[in-house]
């Protein structure tokens, strides 16, 4: 069964995700394009560097061929947002990424865009599950690759250049340029080197890289930028004394970041530093949006500037939402993705690569004396994050605990208020907080706590481990 999760759908390899499921999926969209009547403005299609994903977006592509959809495929593994640009900029009605994004490599997926490049929300993907449900797979028509090629319905194109210049005009490169910034890149054997190494060498920064070739394994490990998976990037930093050190995920929509001193900066910190930067240096003004685990240092800032931080629930369609709804200048999760107001509409770990290499231009500081900066203007808060694997069995005991009962353990601090918009969160009267939800991608529990000290974030995380038998 085909299910859409908070990052597209994902599956295993062999498992769910087969040529069938893909081919059927793409039935179901094409269906809906012609019930919405879009299918004459054709798709876009792009691929990232795991097993099978080239094969599936020309499986994919044979589907829309046959019903005579013009469908144009990004013939060489790209970033995510590079689809997400040219939805955008072409004005397609769709698009298409197969990728799992960030999960473990016996994954892949497939991501769907809409209208203006954004995320597919809830009411978009139940729409596509209930067309995909109505599809018996003998009803799934197909037509050649190579027919399609010939018959002008599939077309290849390799539209890096105008996504890149994008970028590349929206940043100071004359800035970048006078800062002789030294840059470590670790694409983790994703689809990000090209991207990167062209914007900050034409901003004529001295660039390295590790882990750059084509591994659909991901040399071993997950393909998300964490203090985990980044230790080698760490070293790479200190013992080249490079400024900065920038990692992005499977797909490129995320990034990981390791300052001057070797630290690795937590997502959170890079929203901070991002949202502070916009603010503060370039002058812009405007609200910055957050999803429910996310940290709220960004209340701080935001409320240091006399703006307002917004809450939404997890997955990037809300992020995207609320920031065209309220004017938001910036928008993030705590797992890594962002986006800034006038670029896509959802997440580019690339932009936001150029974006952090800007800001250490135009400020002549190190990354780790902005976050001190921001620290003594607006105070600190300490995030403990835990996950925790489940079988099916105990996930419908926590969620019958947490959300149909709403129960809480005896905790050590005053509660403000509970939410459960997005799983069950607590806000204490200190400015602390707790979340427990599910993750919508993979099979985890995920508990996040931040809380003044780090020994009580902690704790309380503790009491909630013993409270659920984890």
């Amino acid at each position: 069964m085909i299910k859409f999760g908070t990052g597209g759908w994902r599956a295993v390899i062999g498992d769910e995700f087969t040529k069938t499921n893909i081919q059927l999926l793409a039935q179901g969209l094409v269906n809906k394009m012609k019930s919405e009547g879009v299918a004459e403005q054709g798709i876009v299609l792009g691929y990232d560097r795991r097993f099978l994903s080239k094969e599936a977006m020309q499986w994919a592509a044979e589907v829309f061929a046959a019903a005579h959809i013009k469908a144009s495929l990004i013939n060489k593994s790209s970033p995510t947002p590079l689809i997400m640009f040219y939805v955008m900029k072409h004005d397609l009605p769709y698009g298409m990424m197969i990728t799992a994004s960030h999960n473990p490599a016996i994954y892949n997926g497939i991501k769907v865009f809409t209208a203006g490049g954004r995320d597919a929300d809830e009411v978009q993907t139940k729409d596509l599950e209930d067309y995909i449900g109505d599809i018996a797979p003998e009803e799934v028509a197909v037509m050649d690759y190579e027919e399609g090629k010939k018959a002008g319905y599939i077309e290849e194109i390799y539209p890096l250049n105008e996504y890149l210049d994008n970028i590349i005009a929206s940043v100071n490169m004359d800035v970048i340029r006078n800062a002789g910034l030294k840059v470590a890149l670790d694409p983790m054997y994703g689809v990000s080197e090209t991207s990167l190494k062209t914007i900050l060498m034409t901003a004529r920064c001295e660039v390295a890289t590790i882990h750059d070739r084509h591994d659909t394994l991901f040399g071993g490990k997950l393909p998300a930028p964490s203090a985990a998976t980044l230790h080698s990037l760490q070293n790479y930093v200190v013992e080249k004394k490079f400024d900065i050190g920038i990692a992005t995920d499977g797909d490129a929509d995320r990034i990981g970041v390791i300052d001057d001193k070797g630290n690795f900066l937590h997502p959170n910190d890079i929203l901070v530093l991002l949202y502070y930067y916009l603010v503060k240096f370039k002058g812009w003004s405007g609200p910055v949006v957050r999803n429910i685990a996310t940290t709220h240092m960004l209340d701080k800032v935001a409320s240091e500037f006399g703006e307002t931080c917004y809450e939404v629930p997890v997955g990037f369609k809300y992020i995207s939402a609320k920031m065209q709804e309220t004017g938001a200048i910036i928008g993030g999760e705590s797992s890594g993705g962002l986006t800034v107001h006038g670029h896509i509409n959802g997440k580019d770990g690339i932009y936001a690569a150029a974006l952090l290499i800007e800001m250490l231009a135009v400020t002549g500081k190190k990354l780790s004396e902005i976050m001190e900066d921001i620290h003594t203007e607006c105070g600190e808060i300490h995030m403990e994050e835990r996950d925790y694997k489940f079988t099916q069995e105990k996930k419908e005991e926590m969620n019958h605990i947490l959300m149909e009962q709403k129960l809480l353990p005896e905790l050590p601090e005053e509660i403000d208020h509970i939410s459960y918009l997005d799983g069950s969160k607590v806000y204490f009267k200190n400015g602390g907080w707790i979340i427990a939800r599910f993750s919508g991608t993979e099979p985890l529990l995920r508990i996040f706590c931040e809380m003044p000290e780090t020994a009580a974030a902690a704790e309380i995380c503790d009491i909630y481990e013993e409270f659920l038998g984890l």
